[in-house]
C-alpha cells in the first residue's frame, strides 16, 4: 500500500506539473480600454425657436441651422483648420489659372428618399440662391457672375469670371432636392411643406416634432441608413427648444437634455462647478477692433506708425477680457483667427506696457506742455481724438477703459455712443469718424480673405474703413486671393501679418468666446479652433457615442524552454 501510495503521488505531482506548463502556453486573456459602439440617445437644448428646416432659409436663425447642420450637406466641407474637405463632391480640380473648377459628386450619395443626388440638384439649388431673397446680397452677386454648367449626372462645372481662391467658401451650402422642390417657385420656397419635413443628404434624418401644449417643443432626428459618410455612433438626436441659455440649464439640471447649445456668461459660473456637465469652448468668428481712420487730417498724428504702436501699448485688453468679459476672449494679434490655416503664430505680440508707449510718444516730441494740463501735443497738435462706439452696454464698458488707458499716457479720447448702424452708415462708410471701436463679423468664411477689409483698393467706397495704404500688404492679399495651393497662400498670409503687426493700421483688442456645455455621459466630443458658426459645434459629431463595449484580447505569453 505505501509503494502503490507513493506512485500514486508521483503520478499526481507529475500531472500537475504538465498541466502548469500547457497553462503557461495558453494565450492570457485581458479586458481592453472600452471601445464606442452604435446605440442611445443625445438629447441638446437649443436658445431659440423653430423657424424653417431648410438649409437656404437658416441664415438668421441659429437653432434652425443647428438641425440642418446634421440633415443636409454640401458639395464640401471644412475641417477644424478650416482647409476644404470632401462632403456631396468626392473630388474636385482647378485650372492653373484658377477659373475653372470641375467637381464630382459621389456616386454614394442618395436623398434619405434612396433618390441619388445628381448634378441637377446642386444647379437647382444655386438657382435658388440666385433667385430668391434669402440670401445676402453679396453672395448672390457672386452666383450670378458665375456659370455653372452640368457635364453629367455627377459631374458639373464652375467657370469664374476671374481668379478667386475663397470660392470654395461659397460651396458650402445645403443642396436640396430638386426632384421634391423643382414646381416651388423661389418666392414660394418659404412656404413650403417641405421646410416642415425636411429630406436632406445628411447623416441624420428628420423623423418627427416634439409637440407639447399644442407647440412645438423640439424635434427629433434618426440615424440615416443611406449615409455615404461616416455613421455617427449616436442613434437618434433629440433638440428641444428653450427661450435663453438659464432655461436651458435648468433643464440639464433636471435631467431633460444631455447638451446645451451655449452657456452665456450669467450661467457660466455655475455650470464650471457643475461635476455632470463639461464646457467645451472655442472663439467665435468675429474680432473686436479699434479702428483708426488714417486718412483724417483732423487726426494727422494717426499717420504716424509709432503713434499707432503707442496706442496699442497703452491699451490693457487682458484687463479687458478679465473684467469686462468675464474672461470669455482671446487677445487678439492678428485680423486672421487663431487656429486657422492661414493664421501666423509667430506674429508679434503687443502686451499692456504704458512706459513704453510713452517713451515712444516722446520720441515722435509728444510731450505734456509746460502751461498744464494733461493731454500730450507738438507743435499745437494735441493727441486727441473721437472714439465712437456701438450703443450697449459691453461697448460702453470698453469704450470707457480705452478712454482711461489712453489718458494714462497722455492721449484724450472723448468717447461717443451710437447705434450700430448709424456708426457703419454715418461714420464708416462715410470715413469721417476718427477712431470707431467695432466688431469684425467672419463668420461663415473659413477661407479667411481680409482683401475687402485691408486692400488699398477697397479705401474707398469699401471696407477698407481705415483707409490703409500698404503697398506690400496689398500685394499679399492680392496673391493670395488669386492663388489656388495652399501653402503658397498661407506665406503670403504669413507675410500680410508681419506687416500688419509692424504697421498696426488699426488695433485689434480680442475675439470672443464660445462655451457650450455637454453632459459628461457623452464622450469623443471636441470643438473646432476656430468656430466659423455656432452650428460648428457639431462638426465632428460622428464621433461622439454614448455606450461602449468592452472587448477581450488574447495575449500570448512566450513559450517556456
Amino acid at each position: 500500500m505505501k509503494r502503490l501510495r507513493w506512485q500514486i503521488l508521483v503520478v499526481t505531482l507529475t500531472l500537475v506539473v504538465v498541466a502548469v506548463l500547457l497553462f503557461s502556453q495558453q494565450p492570457v486573456l485581458s479586458p481592453t480600454s472600452s471601445q464606442p459602439t452604435s446605440g442611445g440617445i443625445y438629447s441638446e437644448a437649443l436658445i431659440g425657436s423653430l423657424g424653417r428646416l431648410n438649409p437656404l432659409l437658416d441664415w438668421n436663425n441659429p437653432p434652425d441651422r443647428d438641425v440642418d447642420r446634421l440633415v443636409f450637406s454640401g458639395l464640401i466641407k471644412f475641417d477644424a483648420r478650416g482647409l476644404p474637405q470632401p462632403d456631396l463632391a468626392e473630388s474636385w480640380g482647378a485650372t492653373p489659372d484658377g477659373t475653372v473648377y470641375n467637381f464630382t459628386i459621389r456616386s454614394s450619395a442618395v436623398w434619405q428618399d434612396g433618390t441619388p443626388v445628381t448634378s441637377d440638384d446642386v444647379i437647382f439649388t444655386i438657382g435658388l440662391i440666385k433667385s430668391g431673397s434669402f440670401f445676402p446680397q453679396d453672395i448672390k452677386d457672386l452666383w450670378n457672375q458665375i456659370t455653372v454648367t452640368r457635364l453629367d449626372d455627377e459631374n458639373l462645372k464652375f467657370t469664374l469670371p476671374e481668379p478667386f481662391a475663397p470660392f470654395l467658401d461659397y460651396l458650402t451650402f445645403g443642396v436640396l432636392p430638386k426632384h421634391l422642390l423643382a414646381s416651388t417657385p423661389a418666392n414660394l420656397l418659404a412656404s413650403a411643406p417641405f421646410n416642415i419635413k425636411p429630406v436632406g443628404s445628411g447623416p441624420y434624418k428628420f423623423d418627427h416634432f416634439v409637440v407639447e401644449n399644442g407647440h412645438v417643443a423640439g424635434l427629433v432626428l434618426t440615424l440615416s441608413g443611406n449615409y455615404y459618410g461616416q455613421m455617427p455612433y449616436i442613434q437618434q438626436v433629440v433638440f428641444r427648444y428653450y427661450p435663453d441659455s438659464k432655461s436651458a440649464y435648468d433643464a440639464f439640471k433636471q435631467g431633460d437634455v444631455l447638451g446645451v447649445s451655449q452657456l452665456t456668461s450669467d450661467i457660466l459660473p455655475q455650470a464650471l462647478n457643475d461635476p455632470n456637465l463639461l464646457v467645451y469652448s472655442s472663439s467665435l468668428p468675429q474680432m473686436s477692433i479699434v479702428m483708426l481712420n488714417l486718412n483724417n487730417n483732423q487726426v494727422a498724428f494717426l499717420q504716424n506708425a509709432n503713434v499707432r504702436r503707442a496706442l496699442m501699448l497703452g491699451l490693457n485688453r487682458d484687463y479687458m477680457i478679465s473684467s469686462l468679459l468675464k474672461g470669455e476672449g482671446i487677445v487678439a494679434d492678428s485680423p486672421i483667427l487663431p487656429g486657422s490655416w492661414a493664421h501666423y503664430d509667430g506674429i508679434e505680440h503687443i502686451g499692456y506696457d504704458p512706459d513704453a508707449a510713452v517713451a515712444l510718444l516722446k520720441q515722435e516730441g509728444y510731450v505734456i506742455p509746460s502751461t498744464g494740463g494733461t493731454v500730450r501735443s507738438k507743435a499745437s497738435q494735441s493727441l486727441s481724438l473721437t472714439l465712437v462706439y456701438p450703443q450697449d452696454a459691453l461697448h460702453a464698458q470698453i469704450a470707457k477703459v480705452i478712454q482711461q488707458d489712453w489718458a494714462q499716457i497722455g492721449v484724450q479720447a472723448n468717447i461717443q455712443g451710437m447705434p450700430y448702424d448709424q456708426l457703419i452708415s454715418n461714420a464708416l462708410a462715410s470715413r469721417t469718424y476718427q477712431a470707431a471701436l467695432v466688431d469684425l463679423n467672419l463668420a461663415r468664411t473659413p477661407d479667411p480673405d481680409p482683401y475687402p477689409f485691408w486692400h488699398q483698393a477697397e479705401a474707398t467706397g469699401g471696407q477698407n474703413y481705415s483707409q490703409w495704404n500698404n503697398q506690400a500688404a496689398s500685394e499679399y492679399l492680392e496673391q493670395a486671393r488669386t492663388e489656388t495651393d495652399f501653402t503658397v497662400r498661407a506665406r503670403l498670409y504669413r507675410n500680410f501679418q508681419v506687416v500688419f503687426a509692424k504697421d498696426l493700421p488699426s488695433l485689434p483688442l480680442y475675439y470672443p468666446v464660445y462655451n457650450y456645455g455637454v453632459s459628461a455621459q457623452v464622450h469623443g466630443v471636441q470643438l473646432a479652433l476656430p468656430m466659423y458658426d455656432t452650428s460648428d459645434r457639431l462638426a465632428f459629431m460622428a464621433n461622439w457615442y454614448l455606450v461602449t463595449r468592452r472587448t477581450i484580447e488574447q495575449t500570448p505569453l512566450p513559450a517556456t524552454p
